[in-house]
């Protein structure tokens, strides 16, 4: 048996390519998810499989995953997917980014905010996240759950684990502060309620919590925001958008110079096995289909989109066990010194 955590990245709607990622490694039942950590898009992705798999067993996590990104696709836009079913991702893209309705909505998030909605407003993943069985997604069995957001006043990474986790955990981690108001949480060790941003700021995700002793060394990370785009980037939305793919990544690439640092010591005999882990770092990832998608496909969820890249996912994830599934559990698979360098 092959023991694993999980590091899930968030990327909106991009996400849809970890549900194919996972649907693979859960029909492989020489593979065991003992952690994951997730943020925004990767927690609820993490949230759906562990309720799921103490449901229903590896059958029931795949068809957990499955409900969420279907309600996903049924919150876009009426009769926008008629338009798009035959059409490749990337034109999909390209077509909404420079849609007179993409670009209007544009505008207004950059002039207004979320604030300017007034007491009516609720978040629109509210009605869906409720729906999530939190008795087996807070629960002792099955893999620890890690849950990033950011601390709005301290700016500092907050990690919910078991109980703690909610649907305001969860809203929390995936709250983009152009679009959305900061979530609110009550935080009982504390008694103070705080305000949380989009857990990317400052883990995406969180690699730290996974370096308990109970849980294995190696860790899959399943990148969603390219690390590299060739393309320069010239109008607003891709500005934008490269900034924030460039923000959210930095924090992982941090945490992976540290991983990196604390293997050179190990090896050279500074440091020993039993002061440090020696994690052992792997990566799925699909950066050409990254490169032709776009904040548009992010935040307009379309569901020819979400099949394409859960399809895409589903490739990655083969490719990967196919070339790696015996380095699990043995070595790492990652140049990390040319991943941060």
């Amino acid at each position: 048996m092959k023991r694993i955590n999980l590091a899930l990245q968030g990327g909106g709607a991009h996400g849809a390519f970890t549900w194919g990622v996972l649907d693979v490694l859960l029909q492989d039942e020489d593979i065991e998810i003992a952690g994951i950590t997730g943020t925004s898009a990767g927690a609820m992705n993490g949230a759906a499989l562990k309720a799921g798999l103490l449901q229903g067993g590896r059958a029931g996590a795949r068809a957990n995953l499955d409900w969420f990104w279907q309600q996903m696709g049924a919150a876009q836009v009426p009769g926008m997917d008629a338009w798009f079913a035959s059409v490749p991702p990337g034109m999909v893209s390209r077509a909404l980014e420079y849609s007179w309705p993409f670009m209007a909505a544009d505008m207004m998030q950059r002039l207004t905010s979320p604030y300017a909605m007034g007491p009516l407003y609720e978040h629109p993943l509210r009605d869906i996240v409720d729906q999530f069985s939190f008795d087996q997604v807070c629960a002792e069995e099955g893999p620890k759950l890690f849950v990033c957001a950011t601390n709005v006043r301290s700016g500092k990474a907050r990690v919910f684990e078991g109980r703690e986790i909610s649907t305001d955990a969860l809203l929390a981690s995936a709250c983009l502060p152009t679009l959305f108001k900061a979530v609110t949480v009550f935080d009982q060790t504390t008694g103070k309620t705080e305000a949380y941003w989009d857990g990317g700021y400052t883990g995406n995700p969180s690699l730290w919590p996974l370096y308990r002793q109970d849980l294995p060394e190696d860790v899959v990370i399943v990148n969603i925001n390219p690390l590299r785009r060739d393309t320069l980037p010239v109008t607003p939305q891709q500005i934008s958008n490269r900034i924030n793919e460039i923000s959210f990544n930095a924090s992982l690439l941090s945490e992976l110079r540290a991983v990196a640092f604390v293997q050179k010591l190990i090896a050279q005999g500074a440091l020993s096995r039993e002061e440090k882990r020696e994690v052992k770092v792997h990566m799925i990832a699909d950066d050409a289909l990254m490169n032709r998608l776009s904040v548009a496909t992010k935040s307009w969820p379309v569901t020819s989109v979400l099949l394409h890249l859960k399809e895409a996912g589903q490739a990655a994830a083969k490719g990967f066990l196919s070339a790696h599934k015996a380095d699990l559990n043995a070595r790492g698979t990652v140049d990390l010194a040319e991943m941060y360098g």
